[in-house]
Parts: C-alpha cells; structure tokens; sequence
C-alpha cells in the first residue's frame, strides 16, 4: 500500500520480499532464496548498484541487513522494511539489541509504524455487551468518567458472520514519529518507556488508545481488546 502512494513512473522502485505476494507495476520484485545465499542483505547490496530511489526490504532479521538498510537511508534513498517487535518504541530498543549503533538508528530513522489486526465486531448482529462494567473499562485505560458513560459491544452471531459475532478484520496502528528529541534520547542509550515517555509529550498515541476509541465506535468488542492490546 505504501508503495503504491509513493510509486511514480520515473522512480525506480526496487524490492526484496520472501515471498513476493502481490506483482506491483512499475516494481521491480525479487524473492530472497536463503537457501542459495540469495538473502535480504545480498539483495539490498544488488539493489545499490541499480541506482533505486525506493527501497523496500521485505524483513530485517539480522544485524548486516539492517545496517545496510540504515546506510541506505542516509544516502538519499527511501527505505521501508519490517521487523518484528511489540510496539513502535520498542523498535529502537531491538535495533540496539541487534548491534545497530545508536547513531545510525538516530541519523537514520525517520518514521515507526506498529500495527495488530483485530477481529471486528459484526455489524448485522451487533448488541449492548451487558457483561463489562466500568471496572473492567477501567483496567484496560478508560478513565472512570469514561468508564461509566461508555457504551460497549459484541457481536450476538448471526448467519452473516457464521454466527462467531466477527465480520472482518481491522488495522490497529500506533506512529512513531523519529523527531529530535527523540534522536537526541535515542544517543543517549535511553530505555524503551523512556523513549515512548518522551513521545507522549510529542503526541504520540499508543495502540492501546486507539483500540479503546474502538470499543466506543462499537467496532472492537472488550475480549477482542484484551486479546489482541493487553499484553502490549
């Protein structure tokens, strides 16, 4: 999707994925075969001698992919890539645990995205869900005044949802916006809550939040929550 937004006719867009799921026009797409030594790496050293303006490496799994990604940015390329980790702040902390130096991951570093998919509540059979009170609200971050005006539900089932009470999934994201202060903690070996502390005060909003402005929209039920953002 991203590639999509930026994909212009004179850009030369070049990816490596594993494996490549959608054919993108005007993309060229590699598979990374690790099993001949055709890894992420390999490839994102290839893609360097094509001259790319856009770069996405399917996934960071190790410390010389992720160095030559950074290295990437900082020479005027556009990089996107993956990894996996529990929330946006915390991908700083992975980086650093990987051996990336914290000036690389400062200089380098623009943007963090974190997302989970949630299941979403059936429109055809949705209800009032009589079974939360404002103390379990509560525990998952409302605040009680919240709590106690909330209006919450859950899908009953129906033949449209083959009665689970679920129609569809739905993206729950949090962004993480590399600003200068942020930059500056990062050099300073600060520590994940720190970091994500800092980004409060910048605005940051945290998936928990949006989550929870979903429970109100009747779009992510109480046990869908806990599921998917309680152990973020």
């Amino acid at each position: 999707s991203i590639l999509k937004e930026v994909s212009k006719p004179h850009l030369n867009i070049l990816t490596a994925e594993d494996p490549v799921e959608f054919e993108l026009d005007g993309v060229g797409q590699v598979q990374v075969k690790e099993d001949i030594g055709y890894t992420f790496a390999s490839a994102l050293r290839s893609f360097l001698r094509q001259d790319p303006e856009i770069i996405l490496i399917g996934e960071m799994r190790d410390k010389e992919t992720v160095d030559i990604g950074l290295k990437a940015a900082l020479t005027g390329h556009l990089v996107f890539s993956t990894l996996h980790t529990n929330d946006a702040p915390s991908t700083i902390t992975r980086l650093q645990n990987m051996g990336t130096p914290d000036y690389l991951i400062s200089a380098a570093c623009t943007l963090i995205l974190a997302q989970r998919l949630a299941r979403k509540t059936c429109t055809e059979c949705r209800i009032p869900d009589e079974d939360i009170n404002p103390t379990g609200l509560t525990q998952i971050g409302f605040t009680p005044e919240q709590a106690s005006r909330a209006k919450v539900s859950k899908g009953k089932g129906c033949p449209k949802c083959n009665n689970s009470g679920y129609k569809g999934r739905m993206g729950v994201y949090e962004i993480l916006n590399i600003t200068k202060t942020i930059k500056e903690a990062i050099l300073k070996k600060a520590t994940t809550p720190e970091l994500r502390e800092i980004a409060v005060k910048e605005g940051f909003r945290a998936m928990q939040d949006m989550g929870r402005e979903m429970i109100l929209s009747g779009d992510l039920n109480f046990r869908e929550y806990e599921r998917v953002l309680s152990s973020g």
